[in-house]
């Protein structure tokens, strides 16, 4: 874990809803980069992914962490539009076809935003069809997919192997309680998480590799 200095990075590893929004607004109103902000975010949302890592917080507190980082977000937005060569990078996430289960792929877009990533959720039941549009829009550096049950490992293998068909060279991370090593290398994809902070560790091991 890591000593947190600045008040706003220590509320949100606190999970201070209303002290961090009221600092968000601060910090802009006073005129300090929205992209500032958000690192700042970040270096909190690090500390909660490390906390639950060592076993400190569990996944009630990731719920609210996500939550905390979706509101201060929904404020930083806007003042982001004109700052959007900054983001680090874009990835396309989605829960694949068969699996309606959107709980941890939430937090891990949330934990992706909070990273400095712009990030295309595609929601739940997602078909392959729909991978392919949004790599086609949004041209991104990562695909991240998400499942919870065993039955999407199927599709999800389906989708990768329509994804390198389109654009092999397209980088895909795939997360969920059950996936290890073994089904990253059946399905054909190029990482797999099972916590939430392996996903921006991934995309920050990626996007240095680009």
């Amino acid at each position: 874990m890591t000593e947190l200095t600045d008040e706003l990075s220590s509320a949100v590893a606190q999970l201070e809803d209303d002290k961090v929004l009221d600092l968000v607004r601060q910090r802009l109103e006073t005129g300090v980069p929205p992209i500032k902000v958000v690192k700042t975010l970040q270096e909190g949302m690090t500390e909660v992914g490390d906390r639950f890592g060592a076993g400190e917080y569990f996944l009630n507190e990731l719920v609210v962490a996500g939550e905390i980082m979706k509101d201060a977000m929904a404020i930083i937005e806007p003042h982001l539009r004109g700052e959007a060569a900054e983001t680090k990078g874009v990835i396309v996430i989605g829960t694949v076809r068969g699996d309606i289960h959107d709980l941890g792929k939430n937090i891990v877009v949330m934990m992706l935003q909070g990273a400095g990533y712009q990030v295309v959720d595609l929601g739940v039941d997602v078909p392959a069809e729909r991978f392919l549009e949004a790599i086609e829009e949004h041209q991104p550096q990562v695909v991240g997919m998400s499942a919870l049950l065993t039955a999407s490992q199927a599709p999800m293998k389906k989708t990768i192997e329509a994804i390198r068909a389109q654009r092999a060279t397209t980088k895909i991370m795939i997360g969920g309680s059950y996936i290890n090593e073994t089904i990253k290398d059946q399905v054909g994809a190029d990482y797999f998480g099972t916590l939430a902070g392996d996903a921006v560790k991934i995309a920050d091991s990626v996007l240095v590799d680009v």
